[in-house]
């Protein structure tokens, strides 16, 4: 399913422009996609990457600005479409062809090296403690069984 070019609000539009918002939500949709449960963009792991951005994270940004442009010139160069455009089969494809040759676009670093950094910010944000603005309702826990007691 192609990811709408629509943006959030707040910090991550401000840092990252509506494209480059897009590009990180269906990063963040290709990484955990919907299932049987919500995929990660509506895990809250978007509300958790922009609380991470403007906090611990900061230091992260110039990477994730340069390596999504790359991305979307990779996702263009491939299918002449941005990677947000893309579906979910396509992005995946994408994503894994990237891991196994690197890519065609100017990267910072290696791409399957941001897509491991992406892949961990992700995790962190899709399995957090809701407290720090990922895992919405608890949604990650109730998907593995674990509950908070006490």
């Amino acid at each position: 399913m192609p990811i709408p070019p629509q943006a959030p609000a707040g910090a991550l539009l401000s840092i990252f422009g509506a494209p480059g918002v897009s590009a990180l939500r269906a990063l963040v949709d290709t990484l955990i996609p919907p299932d049987d449960y919500p995929g990660g963009w509506d895990c809250g792991v978007g509300d958790y990457l922009e609380r991470g951005f403007t906090a611990q994270l900061a230091p992260h940004v110039p990477l994730y600005l340069a390596c999504l442009a790359a991305l979307d010139a990779e996702a263009r160069g491939h299918e002449d479409r941005s990677f947000a455009e893309l579906g979910l089969p396509e992005r995946t494809r994408l994503l894994q062809l990237l891991e196994k040759d690197g890519g065609a676009a100017e990267w910072p670093i290696a791409p399957v090296r941001f897509i491991r950094i992406a892949a961990e910010h992700a995790a962190e944000g899709f399995y957090a403690d809701p407290a720090n603005g990922g895992n919405k309702n608890e949604i990650s826990w109730k998907m593995i069984g674990f509950e908070v007691v006490g």
